[in-house]
């Protein structure tokens, strides 16, 4: 129970993070004002990186319950990315969520929490999910 509580937290502040992700700066010279708005907007990931992430996760027990474009017990990685863009704060909540599992999001089946694959790894593969067009 307290895991499910630390999670929920966790996910709630992930959520208001990438609410209130806009941020504005106010810049004054002494003839015009310049106004420089920024958004949390997709992240540019290599294609190394992308084809890293696509071997890890052939590696890492994944592909038993996901498939590209099918759901089996998870879902398709197709719907995943199509649900979440891909941006530095999406990655940092999906990467939290494979390691810690949790259910709820997409039914009723848990995911089995990963705690023993580096984060980074992690990273990796949710840059190649989100990736998928």
């Amino acid at each position: 129970m307290k895991r499910i509580t630390i999670l929920t937290a966790f996910i709630i502040a992930m959520f208001a993070v990438n609410t209130f992700a806009q941020t504005v700066v106010k810049k004054t010279t002494s003839k015009t004002t310049v106004v420089k708005k920024t958004t949390s907007s997709s992240t540019k990931v290599s294609a190394v990186a992308l084809e890293q992430g696509k071997q890890l996760l052939s590696k890492n027990d994944c592909l038993s319950c996901h498939k590209m474009d099918v759901k089996i017990v998870g879902p398709a990685y197709k719907d995943v990315a199509k649900k979440y863009p891909a941006t530095a704060a999406n990655y940092e909540l999906l990467t939290q969520k494979v390691i810690a599992g949790g259910s709820g999001n997409w039914g009723d089946v848990p995911m089995s929490a990963h705690p023993s694959v580096p984060p980074a790894d992690v990273k990796k593969m949710v840059q190649y999910i989100l990736s998928i067009k």
